[in-house]
């Protein structure tokens, strides 16, 4: 407590300097360092002060870090200048360098990820700055604040915009990302289209539910080609899109024709709801600029099959 009395000190005197009121007695004035004392010992955001010269050192670190960390996490830090870093995630690891060493920008929030005691990593959001003496970098003082919800919220949104609330994989809006990026890069890219060619059927013969569960089983399907170079979509209705990656012709007709004997094997365990693809593809060598030429070849020969299938079942 005898570091953090000093420490809120200047906060305490800079408070009572900029109050309209009259000044307070000294003894009030020590009353007023001490309940701000408190408040910073009680809060749940973590406050720290961490000496860098003459060597590195915690000076404080507020209790809410067991908090959060696991109990001891306060004390293994004061004893250890560098337990931050190993508790540190391996991808902020330059940040907090750069944060000591005065390679930052301290106008800005830093979002940093801590390990605690289970091995799992909390997302903190930071404004720290920096404390000088003659013109030297002698400390990093700063406010740490858990934004574990808000950073869940953000994933729970963006994977909203990204993904078809139905069947679960990804929607238009990211595959029309995904195209636009790739419109812009020369990468050998190819796009395969599908429709179902009996959702109509099955929504007029067995209901709605029916339908959505040949669109979840026909999602699941084909999402279980995704890889880190191939992308599933679905475009809305009883439509998917598959987006390849670095394949060649032959891969893609492969691809096809794994899907293909894919669903062959599905329809022979579920007769009385099977699925039925017609499927189109396009590819080249180099994406740029082709993207959306790309997507009206394979539309159009998917269309194409779809047409062929239905004179096989008028004749």
């Amino acid at each position: 407590m005898d570091f953090i009395l000093g420490a809120v000190a200047g906060l305490g005197l800079g408070f009572l300097l900029r109050s309209r009121v009259k000044r307070p007695k000294q003894d009030e004035g020590l009353d007023q360092i001490q309940r701000i004392a408190r408040l910073v010992e009680s809060s749940k955001d973590v406050i720290y002060y961490y000496q860098v010269k003459p060597e590195f050192k915690f000076k404080y670190i507020s209790p809410s870090l067991d908090t959060y960390l696991g109990g001891g996490v306060v004390e293994a830090a004061m004893g250890n200048p560098y337990d931050c870093f190993e508790r540190s995630h391996p991808d902020d690891v330059d940040q907090l360098h750069d944060k000591v060493t005065g390679n930052l920008d301290y106008c800005q929030p830093i979002l940093q990820r801590w390990r605690n005691h289970e091995g799992e990593y909390l997302w903190f959001e930071e404004y720290a700055s920096p404390v000088y003496h003659n013109d030297q970098l002698i400390a990093i003082q700063g406010i740490i604040r858990n934004i574990d919800d808000k950073v869940k919220l953000q994933e729970d949104l963006e994977f909203r915009i990204n993904h078809d609330a139905l069947t679960g994989i990804h929607n238009r809006h990211y595959f029309q990302k995904q195209s636009d990026s790739y419109n812009k890069k020369t990468i050998s890219a190819g796009i395969i289209m599908c429709d179902l060619d009996n959702l109509k059927t099955t929504n007029d013969s067995f209901g709605h539910k029916q339908g959505d569960r040949l669109l979840i089983e026909t999602a699941k399907l084909l999402a279980s080609f995704e890889s880190n170079e191939i992308f599933v979509s679905r475009m809305g209705g009883d439509e998917f899109a598959i987006l390849i990656l670095r394949k060649n012709e032959k891969e893609i007709i492969n691809l096809i024709e794994f899907i293909q004997t894919s669903i062959d094997l599905y329809n022979q365990k579920n007769r009385t709801c099977p699925i039925g693809l017609s499927i189109g593809y396009a590819c080249t060598s180099a994406s740029a600029g082709r993207m959306e030429e790309l997507m009206a070849m394979a539309d159009a020969r998917m269309y194409e099959a779809k047409r062929r299938k239905k004179e096989c079942v008028h004749i």
